[in-house]
């Protein structure tokens, strides 16, 4: 399983549309999450899943086509479940054949990390994946987390310990956590990860065409 995330900065280098395209549809992913995306990029997918329009948002000037986060997969998507803020995180079950998987994308801190609205988002979050990673199913989180964990990029240690206590107590692993200069993540149930070591791969590294690194893991 290949599973991908990438924040695309609200398509600040929207001349480069094309070469974003192509660059989400060349990495080939079961299941991509885009963060901080724009309907006019949308790659080629069988299903597509998206938060709810940020028109009316009073702290940033969104555009009509800009949402959040969107989940692309050819995965058929069996139904999707409630998040706390179906504007800023979406969970989609999805049928793939390791059984039904919960796909919960997000941005923790629409803000940044040093937002007085950081810290209540995160902790909505956290509530989020712990209620629904007592479904039974295999679960992943992936996203922009707004957060570091090996070096210091850009963290806040109350953030990092918050994720990294969730994931141990919710038996997820982070598959990304020792990426340098990294702040988008993927975490999955520790039962889908085998013994044989997930490959993980980058692009965008000189971040011409978005502010992020996109990251990708196959397992």
């Amino acid at each position: 399983m290949k599973i991908a995330t990438w924040n695309v900065e609200r398509l600040r280098h929207k001349k480069q549309l094309d070469q974003i395209q192509g660059l989400c549809d060349g990495i080939h992913a079961d299941i991509l999450v885009l963060t901080e995306t724009d309907k006019r990029l949308h790659p080629d997918y069988a299903f597509c899943c998206e938060t709810t329009s940020l028109m009316g948002d009073k702290t940033i000037p969104y555009a009509v086509t800009e949402n959040r986060v969107s989940l692309y997969t050819n995965y058929p998507v069996v139904r999707l479940h409630q998040t706390y803020d179906s504007r800023t995180a979406l969970c989609a079950e999805l049928k793939t054949e390791k059984g039904n998987l919960l796909v919960y994308g997000t941005i923790i801190g629409t803000l940044g990390n040093r937002h007085s609205s950081f810290m209540e988002q995160l902790h909505r979050q956290c509530d989020d994946i712990r209620r629904l990673s007592e479904l039974g199913d295999g679960i992943c989180v992936c996203g922009d987390f707004n957060c570091s964990f090996s070096d210091n990029y850009c963290f806040t240690q109350a953030a990092r310990t918050t994720l990294l206590d969730l994931f141990r107590d919710t038996g997820l692993t982070l598959l990304t956590e020792r990426q340098t200069e990294c702040i988008d993540h993927i975490a999955v149930s520790s039962s889908m990860v085998t013994t044989k070591r997930p490959v993980l791969e980058e692009w965008n590294v000189d971040k011409r065409l978005s502010d992020h690194k996109g990251i990708v893991v196959t397992f």
